[in-house]
């Protein structure tokens, strides 16, 4: 998708951090934009700030739970009804989970797991439908982490962050093997340490996954983080996204503080690997429907 003038994109987590920083280079480029956002308070904030750079009629706010699919689903109706088809989708919505995996509980995982994981592949379920539907391409960015690039080198009480940011990557790389050829793009964004509101996990916790979790200590100090100064911008990120659509690449990695750990990270998986290869072993695991196309 070279050309952004005019297209249409949905924001999870849109209204403040990367999801915002995003939002705002969408809008420099010429697209209306939508940010589905969690807490009504930055979705004032956010909405005010394109009101005083006068594109408030270039951006909708939408109250959203990403773990809701019903209510998924109705934002993509609002987002339609309001600016029309859908072209890009941005599932950036994530909460920064940290805590001692010995206290760890199911309140936890499922938190961390139906924000970080489930609430992509909510994204993706809703919109890729609806964009297939419309035949004029589109674009699918799921937000994971370098964390889930450098799992084997994270801390324990980073596990459940880890897990679901991991599993994003994974899940963006199979899209990617089958969406282009339908004209829909597909890039997996990891990013670093960028300024945002991502620590704010307790403030973002649904009271049902209150009830029993082991992590009140942790997120209470993790809420108390004073961001850096060195830490990235959110629209230099955005800049980041908007290449990688148009370039149709698959990731997007915005520091390179942790190459050496990716690259310890691979070479112990091709050490572990054995060199034997059989051609008629892996024709068995394709499917007859991927055999018929490619005969």
């Amino acid at each position: 998708m070279k050309d952004l003038q005019g297209k249409v994109g949905f924001i999870t987590g849109g209204a403040s951090g990367i999801g915002l920083g995003i939002a705002k280079v969408f809008v420099r480029n010429g697209m209306k934009v939508v940010i589905a956002d969690l807490r009504q308070d930055h979705l004032d904030c956010a909405l005010a700030y394109f009101d005083s750079q006068l594109q408030r009629a270039s951006v909708h706010g939408i109250r959203l739970d990403v773990t809701d699919r019903t209510a998924m689903a109705a934002a993509a109706d609002e987002a339609e009804r309001r600016f029309g088809k859908v072209h890009i989708v941005v599932n950036n919505a994530g909460v920064g989970l940290e805590g001692p995996l010995d206290k760890a509980t199911y309140d936890d995982w499922d938190f961390g797991i139906g924000v970080n994981l489930v609430g992509v592949v909510n994204g993706v379920q809703t919109f890729l439908p609806r964009i297939r539907r419309h035949g004029e391409g589109g674009h699918i960015v799921n937000t994971a982490s370098l964390a889930g690039m450098t799992a084997a080198s994270m801390p324990a009480w980073m596990v459940i962050y880890t897990t679901t940011k991991a599993a994003v990557i994974a899940m963006s790389e199979c899209l990617h093997t089958e969406l282009p050829s339908t004209g829909i793009g597909v890039t997996v964004l990891c990013p670093g340490p960028i300024k945002s509101n991502i620590h704010e996990a307790w403030k973002n916790r649904p009271d049902h996954f209150k009830q029993n979790t082991g992590y009140k200590e942790s997120e209470a100090r993790l809420g108390r983080r004073i961001v850096p100064d060195v830490w990235m911008e959110p629209e230099q990120v955005g800049e980041m996204v908007v290449k990688a659509i148009k370039n149709d690449d698959l990731y997007i990695i915005t520091h390179g503080e942790w190459r050496d750990a990716v690259t310890a990270r691979y070479q112990a998986v091709m050490a572990a690997t054995p060199t034997t290869n059989n051609p008629q072993l892996i024709e068995t695991l394709r499917s007859p429907q991927l055999r018929a196309a490619q005969e």
